[in-house]
């Protein structure tokens, strides 16, 4: 066989068919790879299946279908078991009956997955039996390609062993070249036998036969031309920036290449080189890109995996407050944010390292839900211990031992105020119970004959006591001062309106006669937290957020306090008094509720 007709097939990067055919797989599987079925939902995956099917190149797009197909049942499976139901799915093939693919009868209830499943299974198996009687018909019109090319081989064969007059043979080899050409593709297993004995009887033709040479000539120069056209069409797509989309052009042409017959031996090898030049540069591109490809998506998977640990490392974070799980879940949020701009990794890893993100995120806010319903469970216990005192309380309401039923709705009211929050909906309701049957006591004890001058002579105690502290000429020790202190406060209540001047009086005594011992007590326990004393100074949110704390407690107090007033001669005057102070200290409530939040927002800002 000469080397003008040996077939114009590209040495190194396209002689084996079958290596170009895995070459355009990798094409397929990289644009496969550009939407991650993983993220999609079962109804995101229905609909990109319901659109598959209906699409007019669908009959091309098997391996998609099958990537969508494998994305469903893997989520199916994963959401089933999230909801409690057995996860195993029953994916269905070309086998699988249309009647299959519908919800099963079932005494018990259906599950809400079923219909969705059921949809999904009948578009499958739908398109799967379209797709098998497409590829039916496509190997029996490759059958029939590979007859009709056969019998044109025999042509040939007749033509090459009897040309006859050449003015008559080479018509009818030009008829039998342009006939082979629109005949299209044979089985792949019998491509490379079939064309290589083509190409030998072209060869035996051009060799053998006494073509007359005008008629060869011009049948050179129409080849020389052809292979031109192929040479600059080749040499334009090595510039397309859209390297996978110039190289399965490149295949077409190679083919189209192997269809044309020899052009001059001056110009054999010199065509050839050019087109093997443009080849080269397309598949070093082609080359390169992936080669770049895999590098950007190493690069995003150390990105993706940056990323895991650090929701991981605040998943696994010690969290005591609903304003630190609040915003860890917008640190998170943002982390999630920062995925998505990631592009995909590795097609290998992409899902391995999503799962292991998605596993984090799940964690955290699964420990974020469990936190809050022990909160709430928290809430609930406290309401029953509230409960209890209430219904405590009410039974004592009609006592009249009136000492100890003083001191016990005292205790009663020191326990309520240790117990934490209750539901917010829950908390002014019960309160308003309790106070009810505090009041329904007290009103009754301060109405009892001669309860006012209990009052009086309590007040008369505690300024004998004054002049008492003020008369002291000992010396001034810290012994003495708390001996003071404890008969002061062994004395009962005073009428509200003295109880302010007569608690003047009583400092200014002790300051006097004691100076700075009062005083150092005070600033030692202000100044100290729980674990010791300060290693900084207050900033201004925490400075507004103690007196907050602080105005709660005064609030909480005068409420409680209230309840010891009840419906004797000037109780009114007191609690009207009273409700005043409580009214202002809950105006001032919300004014530092307001300085609090616009202080936090301003340090976000700046953040």
């Amino acid at each position: 066989m000469s080397e003008e007709m040996k077939p114009v097939v590209p040495v190194e990067e396209t002689a084996d068919v079958e290596q170009k055919e895995q070459e355009v797989s990798v094409v397929e599987e990289v644009k496969e790879a550009v939407v991650n079925y993983a993220e999609k939902t079962l109804a995101e995956l229905s609909e990109l299946f319901q659109n598959l099917k209906d699409s007019e190149d669908r009959m091309k797009r098997s391996k998609e279908a099958e990537a969508i197909k494998s994305a469903f049942y893997k989520r199916l499976s994963k959401e089933k078991a999230a909801a409690g139901e057995d996860a195993t799915v029953d994916e269905p093939d070309e086998n699988t009956p249309v009647e299959d693919a519908t919800i099963p009868m079932q005494s018990g209830p259906v599950s809400p997955f079923a219909a969705i499943e059921a949809g999904f299974k009948a578009l499958y198996v739908e398109y799967k039996k379209e797709r098998a009687e497409y590829n039916k018909e496509q190997d029996a019109q490759r059958e029939e390609n590979l007859q009709k090319k056969l019998s044109i081989i025999e042509e040939l064969k007749v033509l090459v062993d009897e040309p006859g007059e050449m003015k008559d043979a080479f018509p009818k080899f030009r008829d039998i070249q342009n006939r082979w050409r629109e005949v299209g593709p044979v089985p792949q297993q019998r491509f490379r036998d079939v064309n290589d004995t083509y190409q030998l009887y072209v060869t035996k033709f051009y060799d053998l036969v006494d073509i007359n040479r005008e008629l060869r000539d011009l049948d050179f120069k129409k080849n020389l031309e052809a292979k031109t056209e192929f040479c600059e069409q080749a040499e334009a797509l090595a510039q397309d920036e859209d390297e996978v989309e110039a190289f399965k052009e490149l295949q077409k042409l190679h083919e189209q290449w192997k269809d044309l017959g020899p052009v001059a031996k001056e110009y054999r090898d010199a065509i050839w080189e050019r087109f093997r030049a443009a080849t080269s540069v397309i598949n070093k591109r082609y080359q390169a890109h992936f080669e770049g490809l895999k590098a950007q998506q190493a690069e995003n998977l150390q990105a993706k995996i940056a990323l895991c640990e650090q929701v991981e490392a605040i998943a696994e974070q010690e969290i005591t407050s609903s304003a630190q799980w609040n915003a860890l879940s917008k640190e998170i949020e943002k982390i999630q944010a920062q995925w998505r701009s990631i592009g995909f990794a590795t097609r290998k890893e992409n899902q391995k390292v999503y799962d292991r993100f998605r596993a984090a995120c799940d964690k955290f806010f699964e420990r974020k839900r469990a936190s809050f319903t022990e909160f709430k469970d928290s809430m609930n216990e406290n309401l029953a211990k509230k409960m209890a005192i209430i219904e405590e309380a009410e039974s004592l309401k009609d006592s009249t031992d009136w000492k100890a039923t003083s001191d016990r709705l005292v205790e009663l009211q020191r326990q309520w105020k240790e117990i934490g929050a209750v539901p917010r909906k829950k908390s002014e309701q019960i309160w308003k119970r309790f106070r009810a049957a505090c009041d329904a006591f007290f009103t009754a004890r301060d109405n009892r004959p001669g309860a006012t001058g209990s009052f009086s002579a309590n007040l008369a105690a505690r300024k004998a006591l004054i002049e008492e502290i003020k008369a002291f000429d000992g010396e001034p020790t810290m012994e003495a001062y708390k001996a003071f202190q404890e008969r002061w406060n062994a004395i009962g209540f005073v009428p509200f309106k003295e109880k302010e001047a007569v608690q003047g009086a009583y400092r200014e005594a002790l300051e006097e006669k004691f100076p700075g011992m009062g005083g150092r007590g005070r600033r030692e326990r202000g100044n100290a937290p729980r674990g010791g004393e300060r290693s900084k100074p207050l900033s201004e949110i925490d400075r507004l957020k103690e007196q907050f704390a602080q105005l709660q407690q005064e609030i909480q107090t005068y409420e409680n306090n209230i309840g010891f007033f009840g419906l004797s001669k000037g109780a009114e005057k007191l609690k009207a008094q009273m409700q005043e102070r409580i009214d202002a200290a809950k105006a001032k409530l919300e004014q530092l509720k307001a300085e609090i939040r616009a202080k936090e927002s301003q340090e976000e800002n700046q953040e």
